[in-house]
């Protein structure tokens, strides 16, 4: 491969999608060719999943139907979008990736991360993220953060983010794990800074890796 891959993950209400779009503005003011993307989604087949798997007006769904779904939308996106932009030398940015799944279905319905790594392998292949970067935020805080988005765009919370705070717990204590599992992928950043001091932070790392893989046009 000779592109590079940047997971943003974090709990909900970290500001991912802020800094996935100042990160992509940059990396683009540098002549680079960007693809951003999200989980579950990034294809029109890994979309139809996530309105499946999000939509609170569904059926209850069960925490394995769950890892599977999203080891499918999963599939598809690597498939037919990920790994083809990094075989053309893109950067591509997603908003959450594997990691992801083991916080909220590892951690969060307590499946267990082995379980979840076993079903998200063959999705997977051999696409893993050069750089990932967990906005760590306290759920409570999170959750205030969501609200008032959601408030600003008139929308409401889907499956997942209207878990019980005890549910976010575990899901933030998966991405701590995971951090601490894979120091030399995963970097961890406070999500309490303004957007600008995280934005340079996360900059700060991307350009280091990045560096190291001969792709930086300073």
């Amino acid at each position: 491969m000779t592109g590079f891959f940047i997971t943003i993950e974090g709990p909900d209400g970290a500001g991912k999608s802020t800094q996935v779009r100042l990160l992509a503005e940059y990396l683009r003011e540098k002549g680079l060719e960007v693809v951003v993307t999200r989980e579950p989604g990034g294809t029109p087949l890994a979309e139809k999943i996530r309105n499946l798997v999000l939509d609170v007006s569904e059926e209850p769904v069960a925490p394995v139907t769950e890892v599977l779904l999203y080891a499918a939308s999963r599939a598809q996106h690597v498939d037919q979008l990920i790994k083809p932009a990094l075989q053309r030398g893109a950067v591509v940015i997603s908003d959450r990736f594997v990691d992801s799944s083991i916080a909220y279905q590892g951690f969060g319905r307590r499946l267990g991360a082995d379980l979840v790594w076993q079903v998200n392998r063959p999705a997977v292949g051999e696409i893993m993220p050069h750089l990932s970067i967990i906005l760590d935020i306290e759920p409570g805080q999170g959750r205030r953060r969501l609200a008032r988005r959601q408030q600003l765009q008139q929308t409401g919370p889907d499956r997942l983010e209207q878990e019980q705070l005890v549910f976010h717990h575990r899901v933030r204590e998966g991405f701590l794990a995971l951090a601490k599992e894979y120091p030399e992928r995963i970097k961890l950043l406070s999500a309490e800074g303004s957007i600008d001091s995280i934005h340079r932070q996360i900059v700060s790392l991307v350009k280091e890796k990045i560096n190291a893989k001969g792709m930086d046009r300073d």
